[in-house]
């Protein structure tokens, strides 16, 4: 997938709620447009941060696995 990123945040080693609250920052202080890659390696984390992104009116652009529990998701800001 092709996507020019904005902004990338490293959240893996961390467990929940920090990447959570770390991807809502971030999206909280980006343009609109702007793309947010968000890397983790917590299992939980991948369900939350689209359900949250996606209630908060972001769109998510995909979740990729790119390792063994290691995940890349691209969330494209309202």
């Amino acid at each position: 997938m092709d996507i020019s990123v904005t902004k990338s945040i490293d959240e893996r080693g961390e467990v929940c709620p920090v990447p959570d609250v770390d991807a809502k920052r971030a999206l909280a202080k980006m343009n609109s447009g702007d793309i947010l890659e968000v890397l983790i390696d917590y299992p939980l984390s991948k369900e939350r941060i689209p359900a949250n992104a996606t209630k908060d009116g972001h769109e998510v652009l995909a979740i990729e696995e790119t390792g063994t529990s290691e995940w890349r998701i691209l969330i494209k800001v309202k």
